[in-house]
């Protein structure tokens, strides 16, 4: 118990510190939210004064202001459980990331259990198979896919399967003109919003996968190497059960404790593939506040993927001290 309430302490310490750092550096980027309005203004033919007047009305905060001042002000809010509104939407930052995380989650959640779970079957099957060609053809495919970033495949997703071939959608999580902006809860929308996410998923699975198949098949040669499959195989028992319940158990030991963290860098990464297909999800909203300066969604995103990533390094370290009481104990 005393463990975990270490790891727990060290979780708010670092997200209150990872906060700390995001607000400082956010505010230090050239330019700001009033001069990006402030221009964007005078090129669509508004005066010097009314440019100023509607800046005034809609940027929630005094930008100049001293920085430690503005710095107050958050943790004010913040602890309020208030984050501010968005400048560029006029929306509340609470409300936006209600509506945002679902749709990243169910990006990265699918996008995970598909390219884990593939890759540790394909990887225990390399193990098995190595030397030969299957083993050969993966291992190549493997550590060509996993160098290439998400976003270039999603480029070449959207040209070949969406703009020559025309098989899936390019745009959007679902179809608005057929539901509109309140789709129900229906098995021809649940259908639709699939249909729209194969090709996200598809960037995600194929840049993630052969992480997880070179990962497991380093951890299946290496458990099979161990004493207690010998011992295994001497006493005659099943290939099946020696490969579920010995080689299989212990070799992907190590790969849940990844498979947290993942969950976490995930989120991070999603910027480019929901910018590139206009998915509604967090990395969009992170994409359409930098070039604007919007200072309070910028800040509510970076919160939502820096939380993220601490707390799936938190259930890493939980997970493993659970599968190995050494890390516990240590």
């Amino acid at each position: 118990m005393r463990w975990i309430v270490k790891r727990a302490l060290t979780v708010v310490v670092t997200m209150f510190s990872a906060l700390t750092l995001i607000f400082f550096l956010i505010r230090l980027m050239p330019g700001n939210p009033v001069d990006v309005m402030m221009a964007q203004l005078l090129m669509q033919g508004y005066s010097a004064e009314e440019a100023a007047h509607v800046v005034a009305t809609m940027v929630p905060f005094v930008p100049t202001d001293p920085i430690h001042t503005q710095y107050f002000e958050f943790l004010k809010g913040f602890f309020r459980g208030d984050l501010g509104a968005s400048i560029i939407y006029a929306t509340p930052i609470a409300s936006i990331l209600i509506y945002a995380i679902p749709w990243t989650v169910f990006l990265v959640s699918i996008s995970l259990i598909i390219s884990f779970s593939l890759g540790i079957l394909l990887g225990m099957f390399m193990a098995y198979r190595r030397g030969g060609v299957f083993d050969r053809f993966f291992s190549l495919f493997s550590s060509v896919t996993r160098a290439l970033p998400p976003y270039v495949v999603g480029v070449f997703l959207i040209l070949f399967l969406a703009g020559q071939l025309h098989w899936f959608p390019i745009l959007g999580p679902y179809d608005s003109s057929r539901f509109g902006s309140k789709p129900g809860f229906t098995l021809d929308f649940i259908a639709n919003v699939f249909y729209h996410a194969f090709l996200p998923v598809m960037s995600y699975v194929l840049t993630s996968i052969g992480g997880w198949v070179l990962a497991m098949k380093s951890s299946t040669v290496s458990v099979l190497g161990e004493y207690f499959v010998t011992a295994a195989e001497a006493r005659g028992l099943r290939e099946r059960r020696i490969v579920t319940s010995y080689v299989g158990r212990n070799a992907i030991l190590p790969l849940f404790a990844s498979l947290a963290v993942a969950i976490g860098y995930i989120f991070s990464g999603s910027v480019f593939i929901e910018n590139i297909y206009s998915y509604p999800g967090i990395g969009k909203f992170l994409a359409s506040s930098i070039p604007t300066r919007d200072y309070t969604l910028m800040t509510g995103c970076f919160l939502v993927t820096t939380v993220a990533t601490v707390l799936s390094n938190f259930l890493a370290d939980l997970l493993y001290s659970r599968l190995d009481p050494r890390i516990r104990l240590g």
